[in-house]
């Protein structure tokens, strides 16, 4: 929320440039970071995410360097914890290179067609072993 605040005061010229980006790159970040966290059960698309996540966080980081030397905000304003993504990259490096501590294990796929032939066929050699243990007790008593 810092980088809208900041933002409010930027030039009107750089209202649809400037202030658009880093207000959407910088949303941007936090809604690949939710959008991965749902997909954890995923691992690939879990990665994917954080990935987009960091590309994102690295994108706002390059506005505050122009805000910086466009003179909009202050050098204390542009390294303030609320503007650092520094640390936010690597957070999201470290998640992705740990991803399997993230993800969810993938569970069986819910009870379904494949399970219902897997135990159809099954019952179909146990009664096949049963009538063939069957055609043999009646041979021997005929």
């Amino acid at each position: 929320m810092e980088i809208f605040e900041q933002t409010k005061s930027f030039p009107k010229e750089e209202q649809y440039s400037m202030t658009d980006q880093i207000r959407r790159s910088s949303r941007s970040v936090a809604a690949n970071i939710a959008e991965a966290w749902h997909k954890r059960r995923y691992r690939a698309a879990f990665i994917s995410k954080l990935s987009d996540a960091e590309a994102e966080a690295g994108e706002t980081q390059t506005w505050i360097v122009f805000a910086l030397r466009c003179r909009y905000i202050t050098a204390e304003i542009a390294h303030s914890p609320g503007m650092c993504y520094e640390r936010i990259i690597s957070q999201l490096v470290t998640m992705a290179n740990g991803a399997d501590k993230w993800v969810i294990a993938e569970t069986e796929e819910p009870y379904g067609l494949t399970q219902q032939v897997e135990e159809l066929h099954f019952m179909e050699d146990e009664l096949g072993q049963q009538n063939t243990h069957q055609d043999d007790d009646l041979s021997q008593h005929e």
